[in-house]
């Protein structure tokens, strides 16, 4: 079934990929769901609004200061380089993700969608400006934007907010051109995401999905492999490698 997958691509020319926290979690990265210590008590949907931030910042920026901290000892794992491989079998390759982590663009992968935002940037909680990690934040001295004084807060999509526009929108072209589009360790249950391998076959895509767990994109694909990124998509970027473009 893999080596059809990799005849397919050998003859598509737009590819595209929806990655989520399951391709994350092969690197290790928590969900900060558990019990960890003096976070343990707040659950992310008390931390992660914008309501949070307006009543206490110096709380949430502490979280988000600590999630960094963790983050940045975690490595991309061989599913996202095999994705930035993968890139090289198509004219265009578009890796639309909802994580936040960064490990993507780590990996190599330039063309990257991401729905959630980017725990490594921070922007105004008023105008948007973009202020990367040269600001550094102190949750006791939150600094101002140097446009509007708004507070600067992390650049990713928070409880009760719309994903970046002009972001979901580039990943609905991107769904609609694919050739082959794949789902990595989501879920398929978070929209409006999981509506992009839809589209994506409504618009004549082979959709191939790879989770360890069914999801209710399972029926719909064209392929499934029930088997983690890190496991199956290093296997298909070798089998691509040993093909010509006639096979």
């Amino acid at each position: 079934m893999l080596e059809e997958v990799a005849r397919i691509i050998m003859n598509a020319s737009h590819g595209a990929v929806l990655t989520g926290a399951g391709i994350s979690a092969e690197s290790g990265v928590p969900t900060f769901r558990g019990k960890e210590g003096l976070w343990g008590k707040f659950h992310p949907e008390e931390l992660a609004t914008m309501e949070a931030f307006l009543d206490n910042p110096r709380i949430v920026w502490e979280w988000y200061n600590w999630r960094r901290q963790l983050i940045c000892e975690v490595k991309p794992n061989p599913g996202h380089y095999a994705l930035y491989d993968l890139a090289a079998f198509f004219d265009r390759f578009a890796v639309i993700t909802q994580n936040v982590d960064n490990l993507h663009r780590l990996a190599g992968s330039e063309n990257v969608l991401e729905l959630h935002g980017n725990i490594y940037r921070n922007k105004c909680v008023n105008c948007d400006r973009i202020y990367n990690l040269d600001v550094e934040i102190d949750p006791d001295n939150i600094p101002a934007c140097s446009h509007c004084e708004g507070r600067i807060r992390p650049d990713v999509v928070w409880f009760g907010e719309m994903l970046p526009l002009g972001v979901i929108e580039q990943a609905f072209t991107e769904a609609e051109k694919a050739d082959v589009f794949f789902s990595v360790g989501t879920s398929a249950l978070v929209h409006p995401a999981a509506t992009l391998p839809v589209i994506a076959k409504r618009h004549g895509a082979v959709v191939v999905e790879i989770n360890p767990d069914e999801t209710p994109l399972t029926s719909m694909a064209d392929y499934y492999f029930s088997v983690n990124s890190g496991e199956l998509l290093p296997k298909l970027v070798d089998l691509l490698r040993g093909m010509s473009p006639s096979s």
